[in-house]
């Protein structure tokens, strides 16, 4: 298997030198990640725009979405991402196992959503009815829910991008799953 480095700043285009710019003055370092995705002339522009987007949802709920589809798709690096950012959020480290679960006690509307984005993960867009309908009737519209299938796209992108280069996670590593609650 090829082994993919993280390109440093000088090794990418003009136009990725300045986003490294903007991200290191924004989070005081260039996600691995992202510099990844600077191997490509447009993908890290492309990306950023993508996941900086507006959208519906709340912080915590993003980081709900993000949760579940790390963890359907086993991604090391976005969970340990993603777990220091639900913390930066309010989320404590047990209600981060439980939403990792995609089963919420602690909050019924993150269930709904959590449970929902689980079923769109492990079926391949195809949810489970009975789980869209909790989400409705938890107080969730139309708009949360496009945004909510955008959150699982982007997701799935950084999720995908992972896999294939196995980067250094730049995070502090995610607690593991015990395999009765994944």
């Amino acid at each position: 298997m090829k082994t993919f480095t993280v390109p440093t700043r000088e090794e990418v285009s003009a136009n990725n030198q300045a986003i490294f710019d903007t991200l290191k003055k924004k989070l005081g370092k260039v996600p691995n990640l992202f510099a990844t995705m600077a191997y490509s002339q447009n993908g890290l522009g492309a990306y950023l725009a993508l996941s900086g987007a507006p959208s519906s949802l709340t912080s915590k709920e993003k980081e709900v979405v993000n949760l579940v589809t790390s963890q359907v798709n086993e991604c090391d690096y976005c969970l340990a991402a993603h777990t220091a950012i639900a913390k930066l959020n309010g989320f404590t480290d047990q209600q981060i196992l439980e939403i990792r679960s995609g089963a919420v006690s602690f909050d019924h509307k993150y269930n709904a959503l959590a449970a929902l984005a689980k079923s769109f993960v492990e079926n391949f867009g195809k949810a489970d009815t009975q789980l869209l309908n909790n989400f409705f009737e938890a107080g969730y519209t139309n708009e949360h829910l496009v945004d909510a299938i955008l959150l699982i796209g982007d997701k799935t992108i950084t999720n995908y991008l992972y896999a294939a280069t196995k980067i250094p996670v730049d995070f502090p590593a995610a607690p593991a799953l015990n395999a009765e609650a994944a």
